[in-house]
């Protein structure tokens, strides 16, 4: 044979070791690939949640997933009635407990699954609804009960069951509060099991003298109570 080759030699399987490799290429692409989307999707269309506590019961319970969609207010602005996943503001967030590990490495590890959605972001999530927007005048009083705007809202997801009082005796399920009128580009939320909801009410600022009377939600600063809209994460559907 030619350049003394032997023809008994065994030949290297040279198609074989080629369709393996044009197989772990076209692998390695797909799995890429739906990397990418699935981070495209978490961070503008979709984002899992897991509900966290029991203050939109009996619709959302604790842990309960659900799906925030992102993309709802790309071409819309959040209404009165929505339900919301947000950022909690600066003065929401006091008692919040890191979720992350104080281990250097799991910490890395959970910051880099948080970005695919296989592990929850390192903030205080909250999912509440909406009861009044930017420019609207929200009140309570046991006298008139819940309102917008002077109107009296309608509640028909409040579960008296569940909230263990009957808001057609207790309208403010809380103490009166208000009147709030929230800023512009703001939120106020409340949460359907309304007396077991860290809401609003809670974070919103009070004057003493109305503290000694019940009265809650009458301080100077309409902000501190309410959410910015640059804060919700997505809709509920």
């Amino acid at each position: 044979m030619a350049n003394g080759s032997d023809p008994d030699a065994v030949q290297p399987p040279r198609r074989k070791v080629g369709v393996l490799a044009k197989v772990a290429i076209w692998l390695t692409v797909a799995v890429v690939s739906l990397a990418v989307l699935w981070t495209l999707t978490l961070n503008f269309v979709a984002r899992p949640f897991l509900i966290p506590s029991e203050s939109m019961a009996p619709i959302l319970n604790r842990g309960d997933r659900i799906i925030a969609n992102e993309f709802a207010y790309r071409f819309a602005e959040p209404k009165s009635g929505d339900v919301i996943v947000f950022t909690g503001p600066p003065n929401w967030n006091v008692g919040y407990k890191s979720m992350r590990s104080e281990n250097a490495a799991l910490r890395w590890v959970q910051d880099a699954l948080s970005v695919v959605g296989f592990a929850p972001p390192d903030e205080n999530q909250v999912i509440k609804r909406i009861i009044a927007v930017g420019g609207q005048t929200i009140e309570c009083r046991a006298s008139t009960g819940l309102t917008v705007d002077g109107q009296r809202l309608d509640e028909p997801y409040l579960d008296p069951r569940t909230m263990g009082v009957d808001p057609t005796i207790y309208p403010c399920l809380g103490p009166e509060f208000g009147p709030v009128t929230v800023p512009a580009d703001r939120l106020w939320v409340m949460g359907d099991n309304r007396t077991h909801s860290a809401d609003s009410r809670v974070h919103c600022t009070s004057r003493p003298s109305d503290l000694e009377r019940g009265l809650v939600c009458t301080g100077d600063d309409p902000t501190a109570g309410t959410v910015p809209i640059a804060n919700v994460v997505g809709k509920v559907p």
